[in-house]
């Protein structure tokens, strides 16, 4: 595996698989149950180490290396099994599992294993609190992905998706757009406060987004302060998503929150490093928001090998038995369009002036872009685009001289944003994939643009979940702090 955001031809460290025969037989692919051994049981023990990662300097602890390691479709079909297990076992009892399909995947294991597994998993049959209602909730991002990969429309792949998803067991699947809203919304208040409070004495500008957690991380862990007092303190979309399920979900269906096992489909790696984020809030009493995330490309291989002729099925929400009726996106070209909604957001609040299409000039390269807004011949705001890490890492040096003049940057880890992320539209051996990825942009483009204030669920849900638009749980639950490490000496010195 390359490293996410590694700019050298060559990467210095390799995928590292556990032995095909240590595999535990717990956590089978459909391909799998079906006796094959294909690309895909390889990648299902795939772990990601330290050096896989942008932020390799000092990044990762041990302890993060082991969890990391988890975060893969085995962890994912462990669960489903293990619910598979308790829902036959509650209808048939141990007698009648012997001819159920699941005894199947121990395919030609000798006499003696196939004994010591029954015992094993007869011992479990009465831990009910290992069955999970199992949730997972797709990134906008990554949709576009299935509908270029399987040549649907972008509302054909959603419903697709979310059939096959059914048909092995999830309960629950939920589109992240939701929780952009909330992330998106609170990063427009910062923003407006922070401008109102900028002076030389107290420097807050510029507000460097944090959605991406492969940049989030690389500022905390390498960079440290100042930087970190640039970021906007808004959660990213995955962290509130983590939120709603685990915290406003679980209560509307009378669950704990450590009875969901929630899984987070997403176009890059940096989104399980993301998973192991600590600063949970408080209503989540120690579970973590997402349990597993699995990369767009992990699914898509799930589902080639799988049954693809399974009844599709509209995406759920997380009011009752309302369902998704259409696919909607925010106003960005490859990401959640934070940017734009919050350009617009500060034209009318701070200068009273209605930006309705937003004009992007690319300067150094297209992946660096700024857009300005002007009133009586002078800038009053001057916002950019930073995507990749060479055009980031120009940012922070012009940051730390004093010479950078935005209010706002759009900061993500991969070239080319969202859509361009390494756990989507590769190659096999580990490009990207060019022509697929001009077809996505031509579909996300296509996807109708919501903008985040129109969203009467959100409203409520500020109301209802959260108390009020400022209360105090709201800013528990959507805002967060960062922690930052003693930087290295040679943090700003890489060549990327």
């Amino acid at each position: 595996m390359k490293c996410e955001h590694c700019t050298r031809k060559e990467c210095s460290k390799k995928t590292k698989t556990d032995d095909q025969e240590n595999v535990s037989a717990d956590a089978l692919s459909p391909a799998q149950e079906n006796g094959e051994k294909g690309e895909f049981h390889k990648l299902a023990d795939a772990k990601i180490f330290l050096s896989d990662c942008l932020a390799c300097d000092s990044c990762m602890t041990a302890e993060e290396g082991v969890q990391l390691s988890q975060q893969n479709a085995k962890d994912f079909f462990r669960v489903l099994n293990l619910n598979k297990f308790h829902r036959l076992y509650r209808r048939h009892g141990w007698g009648g599992l012997r001819k159920q399909s699941w005894r199947k995947s121990e395919g030609e294991a000798s006499t003696s294993s196939r004994g010591s597994r029954r015992e094993q998993v007869k011992g479990e049959k009465c831990d009910t609190s290992k069955h999970k209602v199992l949730v997972v909730s797709v990134c906008p991002q990554s949709l576009p992905y299935f509908a270029a990969k399987f040549n649907l429309s972008v509302t054909d792949a959603s419903r697709r998706l979310c059939g096959f998803l059914k048909s092995l067991g999830v309960h629950y699947v939920f589109d992240t757009t939701i929780a952009a809203d909330f992330s998106i919304l609170e990063s427009q208040k910062e923003f407006v406060r922070r401008y109102r409070q900028h002076s030389e004495e107290e420097r807050t500008l510029p507000m460097l987004t944090s959605a991406c957690p492969g940049w989030v991380r690389y500022a905390e862990r390498v960079l440290g302060c100042p930087i970190t007092a640039h970021l906007c303190t808004a959660r990213s979309p995955q962290q509130v998503m983590g939120s709603l399920v685990k915290d406003y979900f679980a209560r509307q269906q009378n669950l704990s929150p450590e009875k969901i096992f929630h899984v987070i489909v997403a176009p890059c790696y940096d989104k399980k490093l993301e998973a192991l984020q600590e600063s949970l809030p408080p209503a989540l009493h120690g579970s973590r928001g997402a349990d597993c995330v699995l990369t767009s490309g992990e699914i898509a291989q799930i589902m080639e090998q799988g049954d693809l002729s399974v009844k599709d099925a509209a995406v759920d929400t997380l009011f009752g038995d309302l369902k998704e009726d259409k696919v909607t996106r925010h106003d960005g070209a490859s990401s959640d369009g934070h940017l734009a909604h919050i350009f617009r957001h500060a034209a009318k609040e701070l200068f009273n002036e209605d930006v309705e299409e937003v004009t992007y000039r690319a300067l150094r390269n297209k992946d660096f872009q700024e857009v300005t807004l002007e009133k009586n011949g002078e800038v009053v705001l001057r916002f950019a685009a930073a995507y990749g890490f060479r055009n980031i890492q120009n940012m922070i040096l012009k940051l730390k001289k004093g010479k950078f003049p935005y209010h706002f940057v759009e900061v993500l880890a991969c070239a080319g944003g969202c859509l361009n992320g390494r756990g989507q539209a590769q190659t096999p051996d580990g490009h990207a994939d060019k022509a697929l990825l001009r077809q996505m942009e031509g579909i996300y483009a296509d996807i109708p643009v919501r903008r985040p204030e129109s969203s009467a669920h959100v409203q409520e849900l500020y109301q209802e979940w959260l108390e009020g638009i400022n209360s105090p749980k709201a800013r528990e639950v959507l805002h967060t702090t960062y922690q930052s490490q003693e930087r290295g000496a040679h943090s700003l010195d890489i060549k990327w």
